[in-house]
């Protein structure tokens, strides 16, 4: 069966350029798709993610190598270094990438917390979690975009992700201003989701110490995906990072009953994540590899 790729528009260039092609076949039906995110932020022009989607059928007949070979010419001629992306281990993807020059950079584990069969015991040592005292520090949460007058360390905060472990991985570094945090969120928000933000303020001047974000469905049904966690080197060592994530849990909760349940994915390189992960309650449900291809 013949094939066209046909380069598209996309309008999503809120926090990066981004490019589309879709195959079609001989009818004009739909078999196939690609989408190069071209990051613009300083630290990560050199990087370009990649997205790429074959139905069944078509898998096998080159729709998946000519929407790549589209993809990465445009990555090329836009000057990019190298180009990332995800495949599930052991998925088609998992064994088309490497055949393609593709290299694993990155083992990611996803994990789920189930909400709506938790027994009551569970959310007990969640609430014994987020209501034990940590000297020094307070909590502090809000929905959307930060408030104003958090907004100056909450920037300096998200400096806690900078040495987050990232495997083999040529991400650079993604600079925060405030125009990046409100874009950030105003994302979230166009699409009708809602962003949670829970804190942790050291009181000896009012700084945030560590941040958590989870993005809910915007009906509070489905699954809830957590964001970054991260907490600023001089604030490592007093357990802030688990003392957040139990409080966004119990405050999802409550806020939204009808949840399932909570995703979120670390690095398998990042044990101490990992292990705040497993205290509260997530279970593994498929782990994903990161493949990069220098240019």
């Amino acid at each position: 069966m013949s094939v066209r790729i046909t380069a598209l528009t996309d309008p999503d260039t809120s926090l990066s350029n981004r490019l589309a092609w879709l195959a079609s076949d001989t009818d004009g039906i739909p078999v196939g798709s690609a989408f190069l995110r071209l990051y613009t932020g300083t630290g990560q022009d050199h990087l370009a993610a990649l997205e790429l989607h074959v139905h069944p059928a078509e898998r096998r007949n080159r729709t998946g190598s000519r929407l790549l070979d589209a993809a990465i010419a445009a990555a090329r001629q836009d000057g990019r270094r190298c180009v990332i992306t995800q495949a599930e281990a052991g998925s088609p993807g998992d064994r088309f990438l490497p055949a393609r020059g593709f290299r694993r950079v990155l083992i990611l584990i996803f994990t789920r917390l189930p909400l709506a069969e938790a027994d009551i015991t569970a959310f007990t040592e969640i609430t014994e979690i987020t209501d034990q005292s940590h000297p020094g520090y307070r909590l502090a949460s809000w929905e959307g975009t930060v408030p104003d007058g958090l907004a100056e360390t909450f920037v300096a905060s998200r400096h806690a992700m900078d040495d987050m472990p990232m495997g083999g991985t040529d991400f650079g570094t993604v600079t925060w201003d405030l125009d990046r945090v409100r874009a950030e969120a105003a994302t979230v928000e166009k699409r009708g989701d809602l962003l949670h933000t829970v804190v942790a303020i050291d009181e000896s001047d009012g700084s945030i110490a560590g941040f958590t974000e989870l993005v809910v469905p915007g009906d509070g049904k489905g699954d809830g995906q957590h964001y970054g966690t991260g907490v600023l080197p001089q604030h490592r060592g007093h357990g802030l990072a688990r003392w957040m994530k139990a409080a966004s849990i119990r405050q999802a909760h409550e806020r939204h009953p009808d949840l399932s349940g909570l995703l979120t994915d670390t690095a398998d390189n990042n044990p101490y994540m990992r292990h705040i992960n497993d205290a509260l309650g997530y279970v593994p449900t498929h782990t994903t590899f990161e493949y990069q291809l220098d240019l």
